[in-house]
């Protein structure tokens, strides 16, 4: 049988010192002898000494959690957001809670308060679309765009839609549709801005918003690609992969060759992007580079509320880094037909 890990109590009268010696040389604090300290961590190590999370927050004020709050769960892109954002907040010490505000404005202040009130030491907040993140006492990291209020971190979204443009450009096409889901979202209307930030006069250039379009026609509804096709329309660029394969899917079961008759592009890299048939031209995000950034603002807002002796609120985060992205190109694209050999 595998015996009980000792309590920090067990492990001061095993060493014939007090708790609070033993205390603070695990902890780094109070004024003892570098031999002491020393000898008193190597015991713990032998003994198994694992400190108790309730007693280092009791003594600390910390809870060593970390809460995330995600607009929606299903999307597929969110999934892969948490996984980084845990694995760089296990590496810094801390535990992640996730809440899900299911694309719902109450929904995510209730989350951002709940979380509040279990005691997370900071708050990592992917917002719902044209969302405004409440104010409240604690550190908060923000992962979307330049323009939102108080942002972190962010892909360099506007300069992902530059690259598709440029893509496309070189590729011949002349007639190029935008395909977006909803015009409120920050990130989408920064991609398609980066778009036509790179697209000429000389194109011919239009947007449709997915929202707009199922209001209109009911959810799920045909998006009349072909009809677009049928304009002279020969490259369909949208926000995101999920919408990607959407074009992709109506314009193929239209009769459409991809990408012999139509380009695909989409955004994000979703891990399926390359198994689909043909393999999707995306922009790939750096995410593992956003969640280091986004959880190092955080841990340096937590040490500066911890150091700090006013009470009102602690500072937030708003380093506003922008990382780049890279244009990932596979067989979804191809030269405009009237530029084919």
């Amino acid at each position: 049988m595998k015996a009980a890990r000792p309590n920090l109590s067990e492990l001061a009268r095993h060493l014939g010192v007090s708790i609070a010696t033993a205390s603070n040389a695990l902890s780094g604090k109070g004024r003892l002898s570098p031999e002491l300290a020393q000898r008193i961590r190597e015991t713990a190590n032998q003994m198994g000494y694992v400190p108790s999370q309730a007693g280092r927050a009791l003594r600390t004020g910390r809870s060593g959690v970390l809460g995330l709050v995600l607009p929606d769960i299903g999307n597929p892109l969110y999934p892969e957001i948490a996984q980084e954002i845990e694995r760089v907040a296990t590496g810094a010490g801390y535990g992640v809670l996730i809440a899900n505000s299911r694309d719902d404005i109450s929904a995510q202040d209730k989350a951002i308060f709940q979380l509040v009130e279990r005691g997370v030491d900071g708050i990592v907040i992917v917002p719902r679309r044209g969302t405004k993140v409440p104010e409240t006492r604690c550190p908060i990291a923000i992962i979307d765009t330049p323009k939102t209020p108080r942002n972190t971190v962010s892909g360099d979204h506007f300069d992902g839609g530059a690259q598709v443009a440029r893509h496309l450009t070189a590729l011949g096409h002349t007639r190029i549709l935008l395909i977006g889901d909803d015009p409120s979202s920050n990130v989408q209307n920064t991609r398609i801005n980066g778009m036509r930030s790179e697209l000429s006069d000389a194109q011919t250039v239009e947007t449709i918003w997915i929202v707009e379009i199922e209001a209109k026609h009911g959810k799920g509804c045909a998006l009349d690609l072909a009809a677009w096709r049928a304009r002279g329309f020969t490259a369909f660029a949208c926000v995101s992969d999920p919408h990607a394969l959407r074009a992709l899917t109506e314009l193929q079961s239209a009769g459409i060759a991809i990408p012999a008759e139509a380009t695909v592009t989409g955004f994000d890299n979703l891990q399926w992007s390359s198994f689909i048939s043909p393999p999707l031209t995306t922009v790939k995000m750096n995410m593992p580079e956003i969640a280091r950034l986004a959880i190092d603002a955080l841990v340096t807002a937590i040490k500066d509320r911890d150091a700090s002796d006013d009470t009102p609120s602690p500072p937030v985060t708003a380093r506003k880094a922008s990382v780049p992205m890279e244009l990932v190109i596979r067989r979804s694209s191809g030269p405009a037909p009237e530029a084919q050999p």
